[in-house]
């Protein structure tokens, strides 16, 4: 189990909601995939992400599949990988670290998501707070982490 904040482009015409509710219109569990094929712009964006994490962050670890480009934090406070399809993107974090654990690695987590705002013209948002991410608290992020972190710890292990 992950958490999972979602980043996609809105249209001009449209709320991040409908946005949002077209891409899972337009999702078929039983089709492949499509491949990733990343405009000119979405390469730079990209590469400007991955720049700025790396710099302001620290190491990540960095992949190139056929459905997305990726890359995972590496070291303390936690893993926290983030994937790119060009109008969408994705930040997630194992549902491990509780307390003070749980603060800094959403706190990272949402560093990562405002830095690919800023840099691709996404907008980020948590869901599993009802957030926006430019604007959004990381400590409500990170005491829903915590929660379901203990939760799972006492009644799935």
């Amino acid at each position: 189990m992950t958490y999972a904040i979602m980043l996609v482009r809105i249209p001009a015409d449209s709320t991040l909601h409908e946005a949002v509710d077209r891409l899972n219109a337009d999702f078929d569990p039983d089709a492949d995939l499509p491949l990733l094929r990343l405009t000119d712009v979405q390469r730079a964006a990209w590469d400007r992400i991955l720049d700025r994490v790396s710099g302001e962050i620290g190491a990540v670890e960095s992949a190139e599949y056929l459905y997305s480009l990726t890359f995972e934090t590496v070291g303390p406070p936690g893993r926290v990988q983030f994937d790119y399809c060009g109008d969408t993107a994705g930040v997630e974090v194992a549902y491990r670290h509780s307390g003070a654990g749980a603060s800094a690695v959403m706190e990272l987590a949402y560093r990562i998501a405002r830095i690919a705002e800023e840099e691709s013209g996404l907008t980020g948002y948590d869901f599993e707070v009802d957030q926006p991410i430019r604007t959004g608290d990381p400590a409500r992020a990170a005491a829903r982490m915590s929660a379901v972190s203990d939760w799972a710890r006492h009644h799935l292990s």
